[in-house]
């Protein structure tokens, strides 16, 4: 009994590997938009180009439908998920109580090589947004603010955060389709790191409150002019 049990172990190992990478490739197709909102994924045809069984791909895609990528519909399959301007604002809402108290304990409180992670982190972002490749520059995006919520020192508050991440790529996203000039959004994080730098809690949380208020209005304003 012990023997097959250790037998099957890997082929669950397996399985499960191969339900992540559909995962991750499905996830960069969605942020890269070659899947685009409201589109219907198609399974046998998701599975002849991964060259996997249907199976992987279904799990993959339910796992997406509980990160908030995908949504399904009863006989007709899943679909990439299309926010809608009260969507996003939550999404953006949880995020700014997620990061404003962030930055509230780092405030006076950020350690000399803390803040010079998160400067490296800009620098990061900026070669990305640079380079014109936007899925890595949505990747080093989430990357700056996850190691501002990490070094607040809350395991909790980060995992609520990690678990917001996979929502906000599609916020991401649509930031840099209804923003003009996306450099500027990687050059306006040092407005965030000039206000942990000063120690100051109030403008701490005037810099997080501007900055994630921005991208908010940005990504609002472009779904309603979509619709209009």
């Amino acid at each position: 009994m012990p023997t097959s049990r250790a037998i099957a172990q890997p082929a669950i190992i397996q399985q499960r590997n191969l339900v992540e990478q559909v995962a991750d490739y499905l996830t960069q197709a969605i942020i890269s938009q070659r899947f685009s909102p409201g589109e219907r994924l198609s399974e046998v045809q998701l599975a002849r180009d991964l060259g996997v069984s249907r199976a992987p791909v279904r799990e993959a895609a339910r796992l997406l439908e509980s990160r908030g990528l995908l949504v399904s519909q009863p006989r007709r399959g899943f679909f990439v998920r299309a926010l809608d301007a009260g969507e996003l604002v939550d999404i953006f809402d949880l995020r700014l109580c997620l990061e404003r108290h962030a930055m509230e304990r780092l405030a006076g409180a950020c350690l000399p090589e803390t803040l010079a992670a998160l400067r490296d982190q800009v620098k990061v972002l900026c070669a990305a947004a640079s380079s014109g490749d936007e899925t890595r520059r949505i990747e080093e995006d989430l990357a700056f603010h996850r190691l501002l919520v990490a070094s607040a020192g809350n395991p909790r508050l980060l995992r609520t955060f990690d678990d917001l991440a996979h929502e906000l790529r599609l916020c991401i996203t649509l930031i840099t389709k209804t923003h003009e000039a996306p450099d500027s959004i990687a050059e306006s994080h040092h407005q965030l790191l000039d206000a942990l730098a000063s120690g100051d809690g109030q403008r701490c949380r005037e810099a997080i409150d501007y900055h994630i208020g921005v991208a908010r209005d940005y990504v609002v304003q472009g779904i309603e002019e979509a619709r209009s």
